[in-house]
């Protein structure tokens, strides 16, 4: 059932559409501001006020099958809101516990047997410079990566989301893997491992 039907069914009255809805979207948002904010326990709160705001403001949606990057919004909403409290603070993680949230993440580079000690940290090595990478990029840019290197969402839905061009999303894009790039070649790490991986 799409998204679209699910909205209309609990405008309807069908509260079971409600947490269907909440359910399709609780990994997916909790990642993505989970990658922006870095820290946990900020990423389960922003998450749930995400959900209480989708429940006060259903009502107000125009168009239900844009149901996701209605959300979407929301919750990098709450992000920049986030952002602007902590200005002061710089903080920021790809992945708390690598594996637990996604497994389509850039750290996850070692080989799926288990790491040698070298492995392993030549893996944090990676995830430090990648942090620090992300963090010093523009936000629209590391946003663009986080949704389409993380969620894995295409083009066309990035562009919906930010209500931006698609060549725009692109742009950003690959301006943002290219400062990734040179990050990594300036810390003399293998690109084309890392890239694959994404």
């Amino acid at each position: 059932m799409t998204d679209g039907a699910l909205v209309k069914r609990y405008l309807n009255g069908e509260t079971q559409a409600f947490n269907t809805l909440v359910w399709r979207y609780e990994k997916p948002l909790y990642n993505f501001i989970l990658r922006n904010m870095g820290n946990e326990d900020t990423a389960r709160d922003l998450c749930q006020t995400a959900f209480i705001r989708m429940f006060r403001q259903l009502k107000r949606l125009r168009d239900p099958e844009k149901f996701a990057p209605w959300m979407y919004r929301i919750a990098l909403n709450l992000c920049r809101d986030e952002f602007k409290k902590k200005k002061n603070k710089k903080f920021f993680y790809l992945d708390e516990n690598p594996g637990d949230h996604s497994a389509n993440t850039m750290t996850n580079i070692a080989d799926e047997n288990t790491p040698s000690p070298e492995d392993l940290c030549h893996q944090e090595q990676i995830t430090e410079i990648l942090k620090r990478s992300l963090l010093g990029l523009p936000e629209e840019q590391r946003v663009v990566i986080i949704m389409k290197q993380y969620q894995g969402l295409k083009f066309t839905e990035i562009a919906d989301i930010l209500e931006t061009p698609v060549n725009t999303v692109k742009s950003r894009l690959y301006s943002g893997l290219r400062g990734l790039r040179q990050i990594l070649e300036e810390s003399r790490f293998n690109k084309e491992v890392l890239f694959h991986e994404m």
